[in-house]
């Protein structure tokens, strides 16, 4: 069974900090591209960050110089630390965890966490 457990979320004033969590279970975390989006009601699911297997990163030009994803690759868990929150920052945070590529074709969410960034 895949689980994908988010934490870390909050409410933050502006200009400050969290960090997000991700913890998975299920999947074989060590070849798994894992990412974070996050969606605000009424609007499509956004990218946030990703990171490969190989640690490469990427970013969307949001959030780019305030966010910065990370992996463990030993406790099977993604980080995502978010500096410099603005309110427009404020979402539903979801952790994803798709496959490298065929046979590896899978693609899953976490329940997601709110993150509210106060003005």
């Amino acid at each position: 069974q895949v689980q994908l457990v988010e934490s870390g979320g909050g409410l933050v004033q502006a200009g400050g900090s969290l960090r997000l969590t991700c913890a998975a279970s299920g999947i074989i975390f060590s070849i798994s591209v894992m990412g974070w989006y996050r969606q605000v009601p009424g609007k499509q699911r956004e990218l946030v960050a990703t990171i490969t297997s190989g640690g490469s990163v990427k970013y969307a030009e949001s959030v780019k110089g305030r966010f910065t994803i990370s992996r463990d690759n030993a406790k099977n868990t993604v980080y995502v630390q978010m500096n410099s929150l603005k309110p427009e920052d404020t979402a539903v945070y979801y952790c994803n965890a798709h496959g490298p590529g065929a046979p590896f074709t899978y693609d899953y969410w976490g329940q997601g966490t709110q993150v509210t960034v106060s003005s």
